[in-house]
């Protein structure tokens, strides 16, 4: 954007300088959730590639219009320690590729928050055109959201939020809190559905103090609460494999015998928690001894849902590359823009019992939301 004006003001004194020298049944149910989760996987992927497209074409205009400049962007990920992660970092560098009018600077921050500030305040120093970040934390961005504010640098925000400063121009993820609402909406039906009278849960969250960790234990917390059941405990495995992992190997031997719901605020986490149990001898999955829930639905989570191992997985979607380049596109063209978008994300479930759940998303909307059992094409069409 700076360089774009720059390359106006020379052009304009070079003009002058020249005048003056011269963005139904079981089966049937089965058949046609899988039919709309694979059309609505299918409009989802279009939709992106569209958007991608879009992004480019204008881009690439926009970058010709400036002499051959590419926008530059600076992005500081949270890191790489989930496949959601990796899903999300690719996304972002397809979008804003060269080949799409970009000059993307990538910062992975490793979990540090005191890194991804200065990442983003070297970015600052830098004087690229855009900054996209994901923030480890939800607090204390707000000095150097400001500092790029007065460098006239637009900030784009994706996946987790900043609570605690309004200094930046959009934000694109998810409702956390609507995830945990519907994962305890679908726990106390499916109980129902069972027969199960008493729930006993372990939980496994994300990285304390993240937007994910905080909205998930707010959602599902609050039907713990609303039906009292009993959680048993309650520790971070940081998003994790190692982590979920080490807290159900504690959990397994802290607690053995006495629970029957686990819940982990990621894939990654559950694969962990899956390693621990089997190796404690302690069943779980579909129609075992422990309810297995997760979140984010990353291929590796949906096949372990069709396998039976997780019973349910609540979509995180990380593809909000194409929505960055949208955006950039926009205020390139000296458009508004809408300060927040909210991904589309399915719940995906093992079983076809339960066709749909119902619930109060935390805008105080009664909703009435479908459930899509996992087949192995969803699989495959998934991240």
């Amino acid at each position: 954007m700076k360089k774009k004006l720059v390359a106006t003001i020379m052009a304009a004194t070079m003009g002058a300088t020249l005048l003056a020298g011269c963005g139904s049944s079981s089966t049937a149910s089965t058949t046609a959730a899988t039919s709309a989760a694979a059309a609505a996987t299918e409009a989802a992927a279009t939709t992106e590639a569209a958007a991608t497209t879009e992004a480019a074409t204008d881009a690439s205009s926009d970058t010709a219009a400036a002499g051959g400049d590419l926008i530059t962007v600076g992005f500081a990920q949270v890191g790489h320690e989930s496949d959601w992660r990796t899903a999300s970092t690719n996304s972002v560098q397809s979008a804003l590729s060269k080949e799409n009018g970009f000059d993307l600077q990538f910062v992975d921050c490793d979990n540090d928050s005191a890194a991804q500030l200065e990442a983003v305040r070297n970015f600052i120093q830098q004087g690229v055109d855009y900054i996209v970040i994901d923030p480890i934390v939800s607090t204390g961005w707000d000095t150097v959201l400001g500092e790029a504010q007065d460098a006239g640098i637009p900030v784009i925000v994706i996946d987790r939020t900043i609570d605690d400063s309004d200094k930046y121009t959009a934000w694109v993820g998810s409702e956390f809190t609507n995830e945990g609402l519907a994962s305890g909406a679908w726990l106390k039906a499916y109980a129902e559905a069972k027969g199960i009278d008493e729930l006993n849960i372990l939980e496994i969250t994300g990285t304390t103090g993240s937007s994910a960790e905080i909205g998930r234990t707010k959602g599902f917390h609050q039907y713990v609460d609303d039906n009292g059941w009993n959680l048993i405990d309650s520790q971070t495995g940081d998003f994790t494999q190692d982590g979920g992992q080490s807290v159900m190997e504690s959990y397994c031997k802290s607690y053995a015998g006495q629970f029957n719901v686990v819940i982990c605020q990621n894939d990654n986490e559950a694969f962990g928690a899956e390693q621990a149990m089997e190796a404690a001898g302690v069943s779980f999955g579909v129609d075992k001894d422990v309810i297995l829930i997760s979140f984010d639905a990353c291929s590796a989570g949906l096949t372990d849902v069709l396998a039976g191992k997780i019973n349910a997985d609540f979509q995180c979607n990380p593809l909000q590359g194409p929505d960055c380049a949208d955006i950039i596109k926009k205020l390139e063209a000296g458009e508004t823009v809408d300060q927040k978008k909210y991904m589309a994300e399915p719940w995906y479930v093992n079983e076809d019992i339960i066709p749909s759940i119902s619930y109060m998303n935390n805008a105080g909307e009664d909703v009435t939301e479908d459930l899509v059992v996992v087949t192995q094409d969803i699989v495959d069409a998934d991240y």
